[in-house]
């Protein structure tokens, strides 16, 4: 698998250059005052996951076409627009180790830029004049939005179940996954047992990525990820490392635990000893490892593709997503 990881970086090296230019292209038509802010947020980095999931599924089953980076460049837009607003619910100062947004150009602003990049990522779609690809977008936007409501509902909210921790991260990251896998199927005219293939591949990925995502919260502090380390706790989140902890102490320092997390005023030093508890008792290691029944699923699901590099190259995603530092 290490020449598959190495043929993903060469990959990832080989369509960057593509992704952010079709990137830039996009935020130059935009109204000059909008275009700071989002250029703002494009400029700051990121994996530029998403894109190359519809670019290696659109690939693999042979698509012929013109502007399938700015196709795929449009569920980048619309991950970015809902970071925007994320940053903003939750007063985070940070985001991929620069400022957020919204520190910099104010609320207002960055509320309605994170509109634009929204309605951007619509208006791409709809130059293809294909009705699947906008019902695609449309649903990961409807999902994407919702699992972000549930989110919010579960904050400081002790009682959340696994079940419904996996319904959230379902909601707020994987279906976006899913959509920009299944657009790839979609832009290449396949069937549609391809296209419910890339489906359980991307969802199966989505929860994984964000499982370890929430390990990640609790292992990888500001000069690695960009964010603080324990982000999570600190917004009131009882995501899986926490859940795990929790469920790891005696009845009665567990209530009293759960009586300190639900109060938003917690002493800082206080969240510090539980977020260094939950790395050093291996509750963040458990998390990434629960990730790995959801990637030997995603992986199953690439059985019915044809055998080409893309596949090898998808394949060798899953193991960067189960491995990544960041």
């Amino acid at each position: 698998m290490n020449d598959a990881f190495a043929q993903l970086k060469v990959a990832f090296v080989r369509e960057l250059p593509a992704i952010n230019a079709a990137i830039q292209a996009e935020i130059d038509a935009l109204h000059p005052l909008v275009r700071p802010v989002a250029a703002h947020v494009m400029d700051a980095g990121g994996k530029r996951l998403r894109p190359m999931l519809t670019i290696l599924f659109a690939r693999a089953l042979n698509f012929r076409g013109d502007d399938l980076h700015t196709l795929a460049s449009s569920l980048e837009f619309l991950h970015s627009a809902t970071l925007m607003h994320d940053d903003i619910l939750d007063n985070a100062d940070l985001r991929r180790g620069k400022p957020a947004a919204h520190t910099l150009f104010g609320l207002t602003p960055t509320i309605l830029a994170g509109d634009v990049l929204l309605a951007l990522a619509n208006e791409i779609v709809a130059r293809t004049g294909n009705p699947p690809l906008t019902a695609c977008i449309s649903q990961a936007i409807m999902q994407t939005a919702s699992g972000e409501i549930m989110e919010i509902a579960a904050v400081r909210n002790a009682g959340i179940t696994r079940a419904e921790y996996i319904e959230i991260i379902t909601g707020k990251t994987a279906y976006l996954i899913q959509s920009a896998c299944e657009f790839g199927v979609i832009a290449a005219g396949a069937s549609e047992r391809l296209r419910s293939a890339a489906r359980s591949f991307g969802l199966n990925l989505g929860i994984a990525f964000q499982l370890v995502d929430d390990a990640l919260d609790y292992t990888s502090g500001t000069d690695t990820s960009g964010k603080p380390l324990g982000g999570d706790l600190r917004e009131g989140k009882f995501t899986l490392p926490l859940l795990l902890y929790l469920e790891s102490l005696p009845d009665e320092e567990r209530q009293a635990t759960i009586r300190e997390l639900t109060d938003a005023d917690l002493n800082p030093a206080r969240q510090d000893r539980i977020i260094a508890e939950i790395a050093s008792k291996g509750f963040a290691d458990q998390t990434r490892d629960a990730a790995k029944s959801y990637l030997a699923l995603a992986s199953q699901a690439l059985d019915v593709l044809p055998v080409c590099l893309e596949k090898n190259l998808l394949r060798a995603m899953v193991d960067f997503v189960l491995t990544r530092d960041k």
